[in-house]
């Protein structure tokens, strides 16, 4: 692997220590990833703002990068959604301890490191979509709009390795840089009509639930999707949000997208009917009182905000207003100063409506006290929304439905849904109980020289979801119908496909580590740049690409040996767990 002279120099620290931490996560990333070679980055998007998010974990990796002149960043950056508008927290009535002043000091040390503090998490609808080159960005909606829509090429990153490229410009040259790797996996076949950009959003969360743990997808889900009309921008924003809260990085669409390249194969063929639909309403639907209702996830373009004003528009013709703001409709600044110019902002005031900007629902902490079941438009907010993040019943409608509810807080009187008040549907996995003696061989990472611990194995075939499903103070994994929910991660050797949802995924992976509440070593079967990143930095051991994966060979209870010695890694089971 050939190093770029400046990224070597940064690697021995002659641009200091910010840059060096960067540049060594940049190299282990490549190393991991099998690159041959680095690339340059035109552009970075960092995720991992909102206090809920990040959590401590973000606040004292940035607070360690502090104070050092030369750790700024080489090419533009902006910033993701934080968990508040500042201007209007007496509005949000967040009931969270020293919320604001930690959400501060997060954007501060982000703009300290040279950062466009955009607090966005559409960096696409601001006219980025225009430009051409690599990016790396750390949103997973952004990530699969860009590469399905724009000329913009950028792999699924983490908040920490869209940050280590921001700060070196450098990024290693693999997965979606590359054309051959730039192809479908499944196919998909629509059988109904999609009329209403929430049809969109429920098609792309579907597909994600069809995924089955045997299929090979190593750069996540990437569908040809047949049967989709013409699509609006919120249509198009809406399919691909709702995809990438399954890891998907990019989608075909006839008519919509360039040509999908010819495969002989795919891992799995898909057919969403009417009836798959109807059903996902029906299931989704609010079947209780709705505390409050939320439009823009991801933030609202103009066009999805005009759309809610228009809905609501028609009510007040009739001397309506929606009580007690009962709608909150998020927007970027950028489109908040768009809506601002046009009318649209006065409409949705004048009926009630709180519009906010610089936050999304997904990172806001809500108040109990008041809200404890939401309803919104989109999937991407019902996924999150419904985790660890706030553990809040939430249903998805139409945003015709939408603003009605806002409107009439007597359409529903039953009481409020719990999240256990459905049937939990287990995921689907392959795991079998392995015997007899296993060893195999893969690789470590060049930041980490050698190590060897021994301890007990926790294995899963599903990939795991750190924000949202696995606790942040615990370790314990949070996600009903994983095979592993329920169990703590703590002091385990952690073996698993790769990470799966937010890509600030290593932030919460990092404050465990920090607090002793993490594993005492990771092993993926897969390239995974949303553990990798935080394994790098604070010095966990980590090993991947095994001869053999040990995932089908080592069972949960295991004692294992984990160990590296000049770039080699060995896992051997030391001796099987017996129940009983």
């Amino acid at each position: 692997m050939d190093v770029p002279e400046e990224l070597a120099s940064m690697l021995d620290g002659d641009h200091g220590p910010t840059k060096q931490k960067a540049a060594r996560l940049v190299v282990d990333l490549a190393s991991t990833a099998g690159a041959k070679e680095f690339i340059r980055a035109s552009h970075a998007h960092v995720s991992g703002v909102s206090v809920i998010t990040g959590g401590h974990g973000l606040r004292r990796f940035l607070a360690d990068l502090s104070g050092d002149p030369n750790g700024k960043v080489a090419i533009p950056t902006t910033l993701n959604s934080a968990g508040c508008d500042h201007e209007k927290m007496e509005e949000m009535d967040i009931d969270y301890p020293g919320f604001l002043e930690q959400q501060f000091e997060i954007v501060h040390s982000y703009s300290e490191l040279g950062i466009d503090a955009t607090l966005s998490c559409t960096p696409y609808d601001r006219g980025i979509d225009d430009e051409e080159g690599i990016g790396s960005w750390a949103e997973s909606n952004a990530v699969c709009f860009s590469n399905s829509y724009t000329s913009l090429v950028t792999n699924r990153e983490s908040g920490l390795s869209a940050l280590a490229t921001a700060l070196t410009g450098w990024a290693p040259r693999w997965g979606l840089h590359i054309e051959k790797n730039r192809v479908p996996n499944i196919l998909v076949y629509v059988e109904c009509e999609m009329d209403e950009m929430t049809d969109w959003s429920i098609l792309g969360d579907w597909i994600g639930k069809q995924i089955k743990p045997e299929w090979k997808l190593p750069w996540g889900p990437m569908p040809v999707i047949k049967g989709l009309p013409h699509a609006s921008f919120e249509m198009k924003k809406a399919l691909t949000a709702a995809a990438a809260n399954y890891g998907c990085p990019m989608l075909w669409a006839d008519g919509l997208t360039k040509d999908a390249p010819d495969v002989k194969n795919f891992q799995g063929t898909l057919h969403f009917k009417q009836s798959d639909l109807t059903e996902r309403y029906r299931d989704l639907s609010p079947k209780g009182i709705v505390d409050l209702v939320v439009i823009g996830c991801p933030q609202a373009s103009v066009g999805e905000a005009r759309m809610t004003a228009a809905f609501m528009r028609s009510r007040m013709e009739l001397g309506e207003r929606i009580p007690n703001q009962r709608l909150w409709v998020f927007v970027s600044s950028h489109n908040y100063d768009l809506i601002e110019a046009d009318g649209t902002l006065d409409i949705l005031e004048e009926g009630g409506a709180l519009v906010l900007k610089d936050t999304c629902p997904e990172v806001t902490p809500y108040n109990r006290a008041n809200y404890n079941h939401l309803l919104t438009n989109s999937l991407k907010a019902e996924h999150y929304l419904t985790s660890g993040l706030n553990k809040m019943p939430t249903s998805v409608a139409k945003i015709e439905e939408c603003v009605a509810h806002a409107f009439d807080p007597t359409l529903l009187t039953s009481p409020r849904p719990t999240l256990d008040s459905g049937n939990v549907k287990m995921m689907p996995t392959s795991k079998i109980e392995a015997t007899g003696y296993f060893q195999t061989h893969g690789y470590g990472i060049p930041s980490q020289e050698e190590w060897s611990i021994r301890g007990r194995a926790l294995v899963t075939d599903v990939p795991i979801t750190y924000l949202g499903y696995v606790n942040r103070d615990t370790g314990e994994i949070e996600e009903p119908g994983h095979p592993l929910d329920g169990t703590p991660i703590e002091n385990t050797v952690l073996i698993y496909p790769k990470g799966s949802g937010s890509t600030v995924a290593p932030f919460v992976l990092m404050g465990l580590i920090y607090t002793g509440r993490g594993p005492m070593g990771i092993i993926n079967s897969d390239v995974c740049p949303l553990t990798l990143p935080a394994a790098s930095l604070l010095g966990t051991p980590y090993a991947h690409s095994f001869d053999e994966d040990p995932i089908m060979k080592i069972n949960t209870g295991d004692t294992v040996h984990m160990q590296l010695s000049g770039g080699k890694a060995t896992i051997e089971v030391v001796s099987r767990y017996r129940e009983g």
